[in-house]
C-alpha cells in the first residue's frame, strides 16, 4: 500500500469514527453535552469543539487558503451536539476530498503553517500523520468522558483492517461507501 492510499483510509476513518461518537450522542441531553468533565478540555463540548478548531486550521492549511490562521480568531465553539455534527461533518469531507487527490508527489509536497509566531514548513504527509494523531487523541479523551454519562462509547478503533470489514459495514453504507471504494479492492 502507498502512502497516499492509506492517508485516503485514515480520512475515511475519521470521518466515520466522528459519525460514531456523533450517533452515540444524540441522546445525550445538552446540559450533559455542556457539563464539566475530567479532561484537557473540561466538557464534551469542548473537547469536541477542539477537534473542530483544529481540523478546520489544519485542513485550510491543505487547500492552500491563505486566511487559515484567521480559524483560532474566529472559531466559536457549537453550542449543540446538532451544530458540531454538521460543522465536523462538512470539514471531514473537506479533508477527505483533499485525500482522495493525493499521490506520492502530493504528500511529500511542502505546505505553509502558519503559526501566530512564524511559519512552519512540513511535508503534507507529515502534516495529515500529526492531525489523525491529534484526532485520534481528543476523540479518546471524549470516549472517556462518555464513561460517566448514561451514552455507552462506541467502538473508535477497527477501521484499518480491511479484514474486519463485518464491523463496519453497516456505518459505511449508511455513509453510501463501499469496501472497495475506500480499500481499493475487488
Amino acid at each position: 500500500m502507498d502512502l497516499s492510499h492509506y492517508l485516503r483510509i485514515q480520512a475515511h476513518a475519521n470521518h466515520l469514527m466522528n459519525q460514531r461518537l456523533a450517533r452515540a450522542m444524540q441522546g445525550l441531553a445538552q446540559a450533559e453535552f455542556q457539563a464539566p468533565r475530567v479532561g484537557f478540555f473540561p466538557s464534551l463540548a469542548a473537547t469536541l469543539g477542539h477537534i473542530l478548531e483544529v481540523d478546520l486550521f489544519y485542513v485550510a492549511v491543505l487547500e492552500g487558503e491563505a486566511n487559515a490562521r484567521q480559524v483560532f480568531e474566529t472559531f466559536r465553539n457549537p453550542e449543540t451536539l446538532v451544530d458540531w455534527d454538521a460543522a465536523q461533518r462538512a470539514v471531514d469531507q473537506r479533508l477527505i476530498a483533499f485525500c482522495a487527490g493525493l499521490d506520492a508527489a502530493g504528500c511529500d509536497a511542502a505546505v505553509r503553517i502558519p503559526r501566530a509566531d512564524h511559519v512552519q514548513v512540513d511535508r503534507v504527509a507529515h502534516l495529515l500523520a500529526h492531525l489523525f494523531m491529534h484526532q485520534t487523541h481528543h476523540r479518546g479523551q471524549v470516549h472517556a468522558m462518555l464513561s460517566s454519562t448514561a451514552v455507552a462509547p462506541p467502538q473508535l478503533d477497527e477501521f484499518m483492517m480491511p479484514s474486519e470489514a463485518h464491523l463496519r459495514e453497516p456505518d459505511m453504507a449508511a455513509l453510501g461507501w463501499r469496501e472497495a471504494q475506500v480499500y481499493g479492492q475487488a
